[in-house]
């Protein structure tokens, strides 16, 4: 991909874990990105593994509508165009916590980030791939295992990355006429900082702690970019990533 051809990506969380792994590869292979999340000093630190790249950092918390108009006007205005929404700034919320002891705020807290930043972010992306000449573009939405099946005492986590799975279904039906592509990359025991603890120790269904096998996150990252990289007349609706021997498929 050279420069003329460079397509326009927004990556959101891309300051840690999969979003700085996915921003640098995408780097990388030529795309523009615009790096967002609510800490410039760890974007700015994603930019620098890739020097020679064309990045936009914009400081931004994916929950408040303003930030988000305020991130999709500086990348039109700096690139001119979205290609590429990769929907991933999320969090776990306080781990381990069991649904009768769980605050209130801690819940809107993942929801607000995890499902309403979504939202927020998708719907800016729609109405700037809407307007824009060629029309079109590509989101994709991190879901993870969890969009699946739970894991022990993590209610506020999976029922945002439920209801992400429907929110992608709806995308992808409403982008039809716009040439806009939705799918949902659905994630398994990536290494990242965010699942440092499974290898030393995770709960499991059965109540026993147990460490978990975890995969290289440049395996997402490349997965990503094949889904980002397809034409829009081809979309890969749904794929789960994850370490081979996890014990997802058995869990419970």
């Amino acid at each position: 991909m050279n420069a003329k051809q460079s397509k326009i990506a927004v990556v959101t969380g891309a300051g840690s874990g999969v979003g700085r792994a996915v921003a640098v590869e995408l780097l990388r292979a030529g795309w523009s990105v615009a790096l967002a999340g609510r800490r410039p000093r760890t974007l700015e630190e994603t930019a620098g593994l890739v020097p020679e790249g064309a990045c936009l950092v914009v400081r931004t918390d994916v929950a408040q509508p303003d930030d988000v108009a305020g991130l999709f006007a500086a990348v039109v205005a700096r690139f001119g165009r979205v290609d590429l929404l990769f929907n991933n700034a999320g969090t776990f919320g306080p781990g381990g916590v069991p649904v009768e002891d769980l605050a209130y705020d801690a819940w809107r807290h993942v929801v607000d980030t995890n499902l309403n930043g979504a939202f927020l972010c998708a719907q800016a992306a729609f109405r700037q791939m809407k307007e824009q000449e060629p029309q079109g573009g590509r989101i994709i939405n991190n879901g993870s295992i969890s969009a699946h099946t739970p894991r022990p005492n993590s209610a506020p986590y999976t029922a945002t990355k439920h209801a992400l799975t429907g929110l992608t279904k709806s995308l992808s039906l409403d982008g039809r006429p716009y040439g806009i592509a939705v799918g949902q990359i659905d994630i398994g025991n990536a290494a990242t900082d965010m699942t440092a603890r499974m290898q030393t120790g995770a709960l499991q269904a059965n109540g026993e702690i147990a460490p978990e096998p975890v995969m290289d996150v440049a395996d997402v990252a490349r997965t990503v970019r094949h889904m980002a990289e397809l034409p829009l007349a081809a979309n890969v609706q749904f794929a789960t990533v994850l370490a081979t021997t996890m014990p997802y498929v058995g869990r419970g």
